[in-house]
């Protein structure tokens, strides 16, 4: 059996629809970053997806390769994430997406290394024939966070942030956004095969006591 991250840390990727508290430990991610519109086709960032999956699947193929990775076994490709912001905004101002700015992420099982990853930059370059050069690898510690999972569109986020919000104000916690701690979403579902209403998100932000 393939190992899952979904399954192997649920708490981190099949929290309830309610409001709980973690501590998510540092991993490393393959990153890249950019601005602008999330919907727009063929934009920043859809050609940014493009280039996480193909580093991504790189490095999940590699066993079938002369490369080998030290330490590697059979995983399966843990799901995108997303950190959003926008200047000037506290939270996130759903009405105006060309504005946004995000760190669009894969988690990495812990065996790869730099090294590893700058082999599958540079192999899935080649192979796939696009530039995967934005591909950054990435080290997140996000600590002490509130989570919950949302069901439904993006659009609708805001109701299932102030149901965290309250949360933390009952609990005497309040939330720790900055420049390195950002609103955090993992898209649990395929948009392009689950219709809006079904799509599951989990959304996570900093926080820290009161």
């Amino acid at each position: 059996m393939a190992f899952d991250f979904k399954k192997e840390y649920k708490e981190f990727y099949m929290p309830k629809n309610k409001p709980e508290i973690v501590t998510v430990p540092k991993a490393n991610y393959i990153a890249v970053r950019g601005t602008g519109n999330p919907n727009d086709e063929g934009g920043a960032y859809q050609q940014a997806v493009g280039v996480l999956y193909a580093v991504a699947y790189t490095l999940k193929m590699s066993c079938k390769t002369d490369y080998k990775i030290e330490g590697f076994f059979e995983y399966v490709v843990p799901p995108l994430e997303g950190f959003w912001w926008q200047d000037g905004v506290e939270g996130i101002d759903y009405s105006d997406k060309s504005t946004f700015h995000w760190i669009s992420v894969i988690r990495l099982p812990d065996f790869v290394t730099k090294k590893d990853f700058d082999w599958a930059v540079e192999t899935a370059t080649k192979k796939k024939k696009m530039d995967c050069s934005k591909a950054e690898f990435l080290e997140i510690d996000e600590g002490l966070c509130v989570q919950i999972l949302h069901i439904g569109p993006f659009d609708d986020e805001p109701a299932t942030v102030a149901l965290m919000d309250a949360y933390l104000e009952e609990n005497g916690y309040e939330n720790d956004m900055n420049e390195k701690r950002l609103h955090h979403e993992i898209y649990m579902s395929d948009a392009r095969k689950v219709a809006p209403e079904k799509w599951k998100t989990v959304i996570r932000h900093p926080i820290k006591k009161k």
